[in-house]
């Protein structure tokens, strides 16, 4: 008889990173409840914002940190599926995803000072701030959801498709979401706008896909 190699696919380090996840969210719950809210059902509430949370608005406070952190960690597995899926040779392990994770985490933290500074340098903060706020709050809502896709995807028999769909289906969502709660600042500003999309959103996650894959 002959002998057949049994591989052996563990996953309890991303059991463990999940359990890890969903304590962010009850923690984030017990730092704020009114903005974990507010970032949770964004995708349902177009009314969300606040003009006086908006003026109050520190892109660098505790909860924003954390609940950038609890982002960037499901968007790297989200990133993470799709890289196993597309090269089925690729080692499903933890280093693996820790190299998506830094990569992905390099990125956003990046953009995000980057907006901030151009927002002080050129005297846009009160401009721009609702803008970016909504960007990051749906950004946060669209990762809720992805959360639950991916625990559905790691413990059921889900298709990667389905996966990949729904994300994708999100995304787009938040664009045209974005587009109507900002459409006179980018039609008035509609140079500018696209500026910004090429030089902060595409060219950036263009290198990023290079780098990775």
């Amino acid at each position: 008889m002959q002998a057949v190699d049994k591989i052996v696919y563990s996953n309890d380090w991303i059991t463990i990173i999940f359990v890890l996840l969903l304590a962010g969210v009850v923690l984030l719950k017990l730092v704020d409840a009114k903005k974990l809210n507010e970032n949770f059902f964004a995708f349902v509430n177009l009314s969300f914002i606040d003009d006086k949370d908006i003026e109050r608005k520190d892109f660098f406070d505790f909860f924003e940190i954390l609940i950038f952190i609890f982002s960037v960690i499901v968007l790297a597995f989200l990133l993470y599926h799709f890289k196993l899926y597309k090269f089925p040779n690729t080692k499903s392990s933890l280093t693996s995803f820790l190299d998506v994770f830094y990569s992905l985490l390099t990125y956003y933290f990046c953009k995000r000072v980057f907006e901030y500074l151009l927002m002080i340098i050129f005297a846009i903060k009160n401009e721009m701030q609702s803008f970016i706020l909504l960007k990051n709050n749906y950004l946060n809502s669209l990762s809720f959801f992805l959360l639950i896709g991916l625990i559905l995807l790691e413990y059921s028999d889900i298709d990667h498709l389905y996966l990949f769909f729904f994300a994708g289906f999100l995304f787009f969502l938040r664009f045209a979401f974005l587009v109507v709660r900002n459409k006179k600042l980018i039609f008035n500003k509609l140079f500018y706008f696209i500026l910004y999309i090429c030089a902060l959103e595409i060219a950036p996650l263009f290198v990023l896909f290079k780098l990775m894959f």
